[in-house]
């Protein structure tokens, strides 16, 4: 039974047998009564601000390939960025702040054996 509505009467309204046939189908499609069946459809037209009359524009198969599309173009456009601008940028940053090592000279040694050899010609003359 219709959850909430199981105390009210019912009504007839008249239906040509191909549309009622029809509705009747799609009911059981939906998997619920043929009033609640009417008052989902109701209730959709009337959230959604459609009228069975108006044309709802591209179907949302459409609507969704587009949106994809879109996002697939977007993704493209972040990815050269990142290859042209960031991974350059990140790389000049790191090598400008990545610590120099100086180069390894060899340390000053002292050569005695020099300085001794000026001390004895010094002494010599």
């Amino acid at each position: 039974m219709d959850n909430g509505y199981e105390k009210e009467p019912f009504t007839t309204i008249s239906f040509k047998s191909s549309v009622a046939k029809q509705f009747r189908t799609f009911s059981k499609k939906m998997e619920a009564s043929n009033s609640m069946t009417l008052l989902m459809m109701l209730d959709f037209f009337e959230n959604n601000n459609l009228s069975p009359k108006e044309s709802i524009g591209p179907t949302v198969h459409t609507l969704e390939k587009l949106i994809k599309k879109r996002v697939s173009a977007v993704i493209a456009i972040l990815r050269d960025m990142e290859k042209s601008q960031t991974r350059p940028t990140v790389a000049m940053m790191q090598s400008l702040f990545q610590e120099v090592e100086p180069k390894s000279e060899p340390p000053l040694i002292e050569k005695k054996v020099l300085f001794q050899e000026k001390k004895k010609n010094e002494n010599k003359l």
